[in-house]
């Protein structure tokens, strides 16, 4: 059912599911240890920076490797399971009166991505190959929506393997290294809201009133709901998986685009009916459990051995990156936005729907499908935006 890379220690996928299972599982529980040192520690560098960067070591050390069908198992099963568990959650109405400054900042961050990428590729097209740009239009796809964007964007410009696969660690080095500082900056959100005399009362009023609400509705998880939200989760993403292969692909919409926009619709339709109920024995968190599991094999599939190999492409995603924030901060400031709208648009561009979630859970425990929804609209808008930015990408190649 599965292969993996050869010349990796971990060679059987139920091992290397084990291993990474392990290995999120032991740092999560290390966070809980009752030691000041431990918990200050964490605090600076939260769990899920190291569920990206210790697969990443892992496959640089040969213990895993850095491509296996596993990884792909769990991108095309896992993660759709994960989002229906967390949309269907949502308190739709609730969100929506966080008002239009979420969604300006998201686009503020589209529009960093896509002056960014040219930019930075006219900066360093000299040291690179001339198809670079076919390089720009994949990571483009993936920094406005995520990697079914991306795998969109490779199909439509046909990016050879040579430029990808540097791509590839870009994607994962400079664009989860920018998730890990994002989480590290949470600790100053109040005293950046204060310089930005920004007003972030209704974000936390309705954290507030979130997280009330699912303390109150809390209920122990006992076996005929864990199997019914397995079932469900499982059930319903593996159906729309199936169909999804079964509609028009075209360089926009493949399977795994159709997949998620799909699943996300049914988990919106879903938190309006009862099965939202399913959220007071811990459906969300069984759904976060499977996106965690998604995040180590996306640190896993990158060797740092390529950062010294390519490193013009690490500088070109790092000015890339640059200009993105400067632009979504510049934006921040114009409109006195909190640094939690900072954080839900970044990552609902860079991150997409797999940690925009994340990131948001930890600025605001109670407010993650906000970030979620975010990372939905980058789904949405991303081959689009990924488009445009491939062809001003070329532009600027023919030009240099």
């Amino acid at each position: 059912m599965f292969a993996t890379e050869n010349g990796a220690l971990i060679q059987d996928p139920m091992a290397l599911m084990a291993y990474l299972a392990a290995l999120i599982g032991a740092v999560f529980m290390l966070a809980q240890w009752k030691n000041s040192a431990v918990q200050k520690f964490f605090h600076y560098a939260p769990p899920l920076i190291w569920a990206y960067f210790l697969p990443m070591i892992s496959t640089t050390l040969g213990i895993t490797p850095s491509s296996s069908s596993l990884y792909d198992f769990v991108s095309t099963y896992i993660l759709p399971f994960g989002l229906l568990l967390l949309l269907l959650s949502t308190n739709v109405p609730a969100t929506l009166r966080l008002g239009p400054k979420a969604l300006l900042l998201f686009l503020a961050g589209t529009l960093g991505v896509i002056i960014g990428g040219p930019i930075s590729l006219a900066i360093f097209q000299p040291f690179l190959p001339e198809d670079a740009w076919k390089g720009v239009a994949a990571l483009a796809g993936s920094w406005i929506g995520g990697s079914a964007n991306m795998a969109a964007l490779v199909d439509a410009v046909g990016t050879p393997e040579e430029i990808l696969s540097p791509i590839i660690v870009v994607d994962t080095v400079v664009g989860y290294s920018w998730m890990g500082i994002m989480i590290a900056l949470s600790s100053l959100q109040y005293k950046f809201n204060k310089w930005n005399k920004a007003d972030n009362q209704i974000v936390e009023k309705l954290n507030e009133q979130i997280g009330e609400l699912e303390k109150q509705n809390a209920k122990p998880l006992a076996i005929p709901q864990l199997l019914g939200i397995l079932g469900l989760g499982f059930g319903v993403s593996y159906v729309i998986r199936k169909f999804s292969e079964t509609l028009p692909a075209t360089s926009v919409l493949n399977a795994s685009t159709w997949t998620i926009m799909i699943v996300s619709a049914i988990g919106i339709a879903l938190s309006f009916t009862k099965v939202r109920k399913l959220e007071d024995y811990g459906a969300s968190k069984i759904g976060y459990a499977g996106i965690y599991l998604l995040l180590t094999t996306i640190g896993a599939k990158a060797n740092l051995v390529y950062v010294v190999d390519a490193p013009q492409y690490i500088l070109m995603g790092a000015v890339w990156l640059a200009i993105h924030i400067l632009v979504i901060f510049l934006a921040a400031r114009l409109m006195r936005a909190p640094m939690f709208f900072i954080a839900v648009g970044s990552q609902g561009n860079i991150g997409g729907t797999s940690s925009a979630p994340v990131v948001a859970s930890v600025f605001q425990p109670a407010l993650a499908p906000v970030g979620l929804l975010m990372g939905i609209v980058g789904n949405v808008v991303g081959t689009y935006a990924a488009v445009l930015t491939a062809y001003l990408a070329e532009m600027v190649s023919k030009m240099v």
